[in-house]
């Protein structure tokens, strides 16, 4: 399910990538819940056989890795990369004075050591992107508004002046905004970044080329996270290869902030002619469509209107892994969420829900497909005494059967917060 990782952990910019062990691995920034600013301080490595199940690694690096970080503040590190080369991990990171640098290790998850400075001409340097072609020949890629490219030296340490290029793609023509990836699939270059086309930076698009260092010609958009949070601004991903299928990996916002952003991933397809189709945000994911008779968490939705978002709930020291929670909170009249996709098998024709209010409540119109789309039911809310007061309430449905976007719109008094929503099931 979307997002991929337990809600405590906040990943955005995420490489993905299968190595020898068969598993996919994840290298992103991390956000913190609450930050009113891009990234922290360090990295964390995830990793999974099935895309499914996702182990957490631990820190792999921190800010106070980089030599050549000094100061009180520890600076905080923007989107990696990593690639494997003749027997070692190269961890590419960039940081908020403005600087590149490689560190290495023996294993995918690190610790990663020894950091340095990418060597070479590097303007613009953020976020850096590495491919090494089938020949063995490693390109490392970043850059703002301008994408740069160049072949890296043998040593994963420097760049090749000779073959800079310093306009691969741009933003007047192909939308480039940020957050260049590259991958190859027969005989075909993938570059894919932020697009901004759309007006904002939502949006994941891609350019083709017959070379790793171009020309790249812009091909469209893979996928687009607008409308995942009110405030969603921008999106970071890359394509992977996994077992062979070919997956999106992008991040969504949350808790109504443009920094606090979660990893997510969906299956893509490509054309005979190489282009790939765009796809939508799903709670789904990778997975089957989700059962309707099991607890639908209501912070996993794919597309939020109005002021509706995710609240985190913090239950206090000592509660291990039950410490961290989130509920869709702030809901008001005609807001709504959706769930792309769930499974009501041969039939489900009662509805559950687990509410709070401290206020008069409201009402959840189950709408299925779209927000105009076919009603199946209505449920009453009261108050329930407080915000986090939490009672379950329920309501019988039209019969319904199949595989359905689920549209949660909700009702109540025109001006004001109604209620906080936890999570929903349907049942026989």
């Amino acid at each position: 399910m979307n997002p991929i990782l337990p809600v405590q952990y906040f990943v955005p910019d995420a490489e993905a990538r299968q190595w020898k062990d068969g598993r996919m691995y994840i290298y992103g920034s991390y956000d913190l819940s609450g930050d009113t600013f891009w990234c922290s301080n360090e990295y964390r490595v995830f990793s999974s056989a099935d895309l499914v199940n996702w182990q957490e690694h631990g820190v792999s690096f921190t800010s106070e890795d980089v030599p050549w970080h000094t100061g009180i503040i520890p600076l905080p590190l923007y989107a990696p990369d990593c690639i494997y080369k003749d027997g070692r991990y190269y961890l590419y990171f960039c940081s908020a004075d403005n600087s590149e640098g490689v560190a290495v290790s023996d294993t995918p998850y690190g610790p990663f050591r020894d950091a340095v400075p990418v060597e070479g001409p590097h303007e613009d340097a953020i976020d850096p992107a590495v491919f090494v072609d089938d020949d063995g020949q490693a390109y490392i890629y970043w850059g703002q508004f301008n994408c740069r490219g160049a072949r890296l030296k043998p040593d994963m340490k420097s760049i090749d002046p000779a073959t800079l290029n310093t306009n691969l793609i741009n933003e007047e023509e192909h939308g480039f905004h940020e957050g260049a990836s590259l991958r190859k699939r027969n005989g075909i270059y993938y570059l894919v970044y932020t697009d901004i086309s759309r007006g904002r930076a939502t949006c994941i698009g891609y350019a083709t080329s017959m070379t790793p260092l171009g020309p790249f010609k812009k091909r469209g958009i893979i996928i687009d996270n607008d409308g995942c949070d009110s405030e969603t601004w921008n999106n970071h991903g890359s394509l992977a290869e996994f077992n062979g299928n070919w997956y999106v990996f992008y991040h969504r916002s949350s808790q109504a902030s443009r920094y606090n952003r979660r990893v997510c991933v969906e299956p893509i397809f490509f054309n005979d002619n190489g282009s790939i189709n765009e796809v939508e945000m799903t709670t789904q994911g990778v997975s089957a469509p989700l059962d309707a008779g099991s607890r639908v968490e209501a912070w996993r939705a794919c597309l939020l209107s109005g002021t509706v978002c995710t609240e985190p709930v913090d239950k206090g020291p000592g509660a291990g892994e039950e410490r961290y929670r989130e509920h869709l909170a702030f809901i008001e009249n005609e807001n709504w969420a959706a769930y792309k996709y769930i499974d009501f098998g041969l039939g489900k024709t009662s509805f559950e829900a687990l509410v709070s209010s401290a206020a008069y409540g409201g009402e959840i119109v189950i709408v299925l497909d779209s927000p105009e789309g076919t009603r199946i039911g209505s449920c009453k809310i009261g108050c329930t005494g407080g915000w986090h007061v939490w009672e379950n309430v329920s309501c019988m449905i039209k019969p319904t059967s199949g595989v359905h976007a689920v549209f949660l719109i909700f009702k109540g008094r025109p001006n004001g917060r109604l209620f906080n929503l936890e999570s929903f099931w349907f049942r026989d």
